[in-house]
């Protein structure tokens, strides 16, 4: 059983405290900052609001009336006690609950694979068409790297990738796993305009448009399913530690699973 990683405390404006775990990003420290949430939405503290994981940190939104409110309580609860005479910061009591939780004996208490994290998250396979007018991208890339278009897109659907964060635009994917002969520098000229469902490259990462957006990524391909539902109880199609897999399509499917949707 595992100890729980070395993290800093950073304040985040007056309502969020951020867990640093790292300055890069990798598939151990996602699965550290997994971990990490983990555990407090299983013993949320007075006053979290929201958990947000990233590449390398969790950022932690809390309410301030509440946790004032827990405060007030609890120095009514330790009148005799002269560590909760004087009113704590704010930050400084939130800090404190984070730390109280992610030491190593109540993570493993909590959690007890927390060095490791989820296992693995759930695997998502997502059907894509490559090339032509749904990856306009995908000759040029096969071009930057001496690929033929077939050898692009066999790379890019025989990889398993990883969802290291949610961000850019509601549902966006940044996946890390991408095979090291596509990764592929941002383009000079960004698109005003993408598709909703782009499958792109951006540096030695892929992901996916789930909105029609601005954008610098190169597109090899699209899917025609949404990654982004706002009106469904879990808006996002992917999560955080999810694994995807892409499946090659044809225009014909792409076509007739997106009438099917």
């Amino acid at each position: 059983m595992g100890t729980f990683p070395k993290f800093l405390l950073e304040p985040l404006g007056d309502q969020a405290l951020l867990v640093r775990f790292g300055e890069s990003f990798s598939e151990e420290l996602s699965q550290q900052v997994l971990a990490a949430e983990a555990v407090l939405v299983r013993n949320p503290f007075p006053g979290l609001v929201e958990t947000v994981p990233t590449y390398h940190t969790l950022t932690i939104w809390y309410s301030v009336p509440d946790v004032l409110a827990a405060q007030s309580a609890e120095r009514a609860r330790n009148a005799g006690n002269d560590l909760f005479h004087t009113e704590m910061p704010v930050f400084d009591w939130v800090s404190r609950q984070v730390e109280k939780l992610l030491t190593p004996a109540p993570l493993e208490r909590n959690y007890p694979d927390a060095s490791a994290g989820p296992a693995g998250g759930r695997v998502k396979i997502i059907p894509v068409c490559y090339g032509g007018e749904y990856g306009p991208d995908l000759e040029e890339v096969a071009q930057i790297h001496g690929l033929t278009a077939e050898e692009v897109i066999r790379l890019h659907s025989g990889a398993c990738y990883r969802v290291y964060m949610i961000g850019f635009i509601p549902g966006f994917p940044y996946m890390g796993g991408l095979p090291s002969a596509l990764a592929t520098p941002r383009r000079s000229n960004p698109r005003v305009q993408i598709p909703a469902g782009s499958v792109g490259i951006g540096g030695t990462q892929t992901g996916v448009y789930p909105l029609a957006s601005p954008g610098g990524w190169h597109l090899i391909g699209r899917t025609p399913y949404e990654l982004f539902t706002p009106d469904h109880d879990t808006p996002t199609l992917l999560q955080a530690g999810d694994r995807v897999r892409f499946e090659p399509v044809t225009a014909a499917d792409y076509e007739r699973i997106r009438r099917i949707l």
